[in-house]
C-alpha cells in the first residue's frame, strides 16, 4: 500500500465522512482514496470556497470535515477559510501537498503559514510514520478542537508503507474536565448572593448536555439566558431566553444584562463584540468565566473568577454545590422581566418605521416577510458586511445548529459557501444563504456548485451597490467615497444563467412568488436580488463605530 492510499483509508477509519477540496495533480491520489474509502467528496470552485465548507460542515455536525487542496497556490487560496476556522475552533483537518524542493515554483512555507494563522501544522514524515502520523492530527482536532494543516510531501506520498496492519481503533476518549472544587465553591457563592445575574454561551456551550446542564443551573440561580451570535437559538423555547447579547441586542437585552450584578461566560470570548466594548458590563458587575481552552480565559477582558473546565459538567457540579445551599433563588426571574421578554423579546416585535422608497426596500421589511414565508425548519448562513444584523436577527432559527455565522475572521464573501456546508450537514432543513452584493459577488462561483448538488437553497442579497459597513463609516467625514459604490447589478439576471429562479424585490409585494417556491417540492435554488435602502448604517454597525 502506498501513502496516498493509506491517508484515505486511516481518515475514514477514525471517522471522517465528508471532505471538500478541489482536486489538482498533487492532491489527486489521496483525494480518490478518501472516496474509495467511503468518503463523501465534495467538489468546490474555488479553494476558498471548499475551506468555507468543511468548517460550516464540521460546525454543524461535531464530526472533523476534511480540506484537500492542491500545493502552494491551492493551500494558499484556501487561507481565509482556514484562518476563520482555527480562529474559531473548528475541528478542520486540512490536507496540503507539500512541495519540498525551494526551486519548485509551488515551494512556499506551508507549516510557517499555518502558525501563522493559528493553525497547528504537522507533516506526515515518511512513509514508515504515515499512519501515526495521520492519526495524530486527526486526534488533534477532535481533542483539541483545533484546526490541523498536515503537510504531505510530494515525494513520500509514493512510497509504499512497510508491511503493518492499519489501525482500525485508535480512538483516545478525553472525559469531560471540571474545575478544582475551590473554584466550584467560589462560582457558587457568587451565584448565591446574586440579585440579577445573565449566562452568555457561547461556541463552547452548543451542545444539548451543555443546554440541559446550564439550563438546571440558571434555574437553581435565577438567571437569565443569552448567546454570543455563534451560539443562538441555543435556549430556543426558554422563556427566560433573551437571545443574542452584544451588538444585535435588542433594547430590552442590552438592558437587562448591562444591569446584571453577575455576567457569567461559557465557551463564549465576552469580546468586544459580545460586550459592546465592555460598555454592557456595570460597573459593580462580577464577571466569570468558563472554557475548557485554558488561554481562552480573561483573553478579551479581566474576570472576577475564571474556571477551566467543560461547560456541561461545570455546570453540573455547581448546580449540585448551589442545590445543597438551599432553595432556588428568583435572582432576575421576576413576573415584570419574564412579561416584558414575551413582550420585547425578538427584534420583531420593536417597533419601527418602514423606509421603504424609491424603488428600494427597507431590509427589515424585507426580513420579516421572508421570515413569515419560510418553514420553520432551516439553517441560515450569513455572511459579513453593513446588511449582516437583519438575517441575524429577523429570520428566526429552530435551534443552535440552524444558524451558521463565519463571523471569527470577520471576511466578506464567505456566506454563500457557509451555506453549502451548512446545507450538506443538515439536508433535513432549508439552507439559507444571506449575503450582501459585494460578498455576493466574491463567492460567485459557487454558485455553480449549489446547483451541480442540487441544494434547494434559497439566496437572499441585501444589495445596495456599495459596500454599505465603509460608506456609512466614512460619509461624515468629506472623504471620496467612489472605490467602495459601484454601479447597480442585475443579479436576478446572473442567477438565472446559473439556471436558478430569481426575484427582483423593491417592496413587499414583490415577494409573492416566494411562497409559490416554497410549496414546489422538486424547487431549484433561488436568488432574492432586493434592492436594499442605503440612507443610513445598520443599527448594530453604527453602535459598533461609535465606539
Amino acid at each position: 500500500m502506498y501513502v496516498r492510499e493509506a491517508i484515505g483509508q486511516v481518515l475514514h477509519q477514525l471517522g471522517v465522512r465528508t471532505a471538500f477540496g478541489v482536486v489538482g495533480s498533487a492532491n489527486f491520489h489521496y483525494t480518490n482514496a478518501l472516496i474509495t474509502a467511503g468518503v463523501k467528496f465534495v467538489a468546490a470552485r474555488h479553494e476558498g470556497g471548499a475551506a468555507v465548507m468543511a468548517d460550516a460542515y464540521a460546525r454543524l455536525t461535531g464530526e472533523v470535515s476534511v480540506l484537500s487542496v492542491h500545493q502552494g497556490c491551492g493551500y494558499t487560496n484556501s487561507l481565509t477559510g482556514v484562518a476563520e476556522a482555527a480562529k474559531s475552533g473548528t475541528p478542520l483537518l486540512v490536507l496540503a501537498p507539500e512541495a519540498t524542493e525551494p526551486t519548485s515554483n509551488f515551494f512556499v512555507e506551508q507549516g510557517e503559514i499555518a502558525r501563522a494563522l493559528g493553525a497547528v501544522p504537522l507533516r506526515v514524515r515518511s512513509a514508515a510514520t504515515a499512519v501515526a502520523d495521520v492519526t495524530r492530527a486527526y486526534e488533534v482536532c477532535t481533542q483539541q478542537r483545533r484546526t490541523v494543516v498536515l503537510n504531505v510531501p510530494i515525494d513520500i506520498q509514493d512510497q509504499e508503507l512497510p508491511d503493518q496492519p492499519i489501525p482500525t481503533d485508535r480512538r483516545v476518549v478525553v472525559g469531560p474536565t471540571s474545575p478544582a472544587d475551590a473554584e466550584v465553591e467560589r462560582f457558587a457563592t457568587l451565584l448565591e448572593e446574586a440579585r440579577r445575574p445573565v449566562f452568555v454561551a457561547g461556541r463552547g456551550a452548543r451542545s444539548p448536555e451543555a443546554r440541559a446542564a446550564l439550563l438546571a443551573l440558571a434555574e437553581q440561580a435565577g438567571a437569565v439566558l443569552a448567546t454570543s451570535a455563534v451560539a443562538r437559538g441555543l435556549f430556543n423555547g426558554e422563556p427566560w431566553n433573551i437571545d443574542v447579547a452584544g451588538g444585535f441586542s435588542t433594547p430590552l437585552a442590552a438592558e437587562l444584562i448591562s444591569g446584571a450584578d453577575l455576567i457569567v461566560g461559557w465557551g463564549c470570548g465576552l469580546n468586544m463584540w459580545t460586550m459592546r466594548h465592555g460598555r454592557l458590563i456595570g460597573a459593580d458587575c462580577a464577571v466569570v468565566q468558563v472554557d475548557i481552552d485554558r488561554t481562552a480565559i480573561g483573553r478579551h477582558r479581566q474576570v472576577d473568577l475564571g474556571l477551566w473546565g467543560d461547560v456541561a459538567e461545570t455546570a453540573r457540579v455547581v448546580t449540585t454545590s448551589l442545590a445543597g445551599r438551599g432553595a432556588l433563588r428568583a435572582g432576575y426571574r421576576t413576573a415584570d422581566v419574564r412579561a416584558r421578554i414575551e413582550r420585547q423579546g425578538r427584534w420583531e416585535q420593536v417597533p419601527f418605521d418602514d423606509e421603504s422608497a424609491d424603488g428600494r426596500i427597507d431590509p427589515r421589511t424585507l426580513t420579516v416577510e421572508i421570515n413569515r414565508i419560510l418553514p420553520r425548519e432551516r439553517t441560515v448562513s450569513v455572511d459579513s458586511g453593513n446588511f449582516m444584523g437583519y438575517p441575524s436577527m429577523y429570520l428566526d432559527v429552530p435551534d443552535e445548529n440552524g444558524f451558521c455565522f463565519t463571523q471569527a475572521f470577520q471576511s466578506v464573501g464567505l456566506g454563500l459557501s457557509t451555506a453549502i456546508g451548512a446545507a450538506l450537514a443538515r439536508p433535513d432543513r432549508l439552507p439559507v444563504a444571506a449575503c450582501g452584493d459585494g460578498g455576493f459577488l466574491m463567492g460567485i462561483a459557487e454558485l455553480e456548485t449549489v446547483g451541480r448538488l442540487g441544494l434547494p437553497m434559497l439566496v437572499i442579497v441585501y444589495n445596495d451597490a456599495m459596500y454599505g459597513a465603509e460608506v456609512h463609516h466614512f460619509a461624515d467625514s468629506g472623504a471620496p467615497l467612489g472605490a467602495v459604490r459601484f454601479p447597480d447589478s442585475d443579479l436576478a439576471a446572473i442567477a438565472r444563467g446559473y439556471g436558478y429562479q430569481a426575484l427582483t424585490v423593491t417592496r413587499r409585494e414583490d415577494l409573492a412568488p416566494l411562497n409559490d417556491w416554497v410549496d414546489d417540492p422538486g424547487r431549484c435554488p433561488m436568488v432574492i436580488d432586493a434592492k436594499v435602502t442605503t440612507n443610513s448604517g445598520s443599527w448594530w454597525l453604527a453602535e459598533a463605530f461609535g465606539h
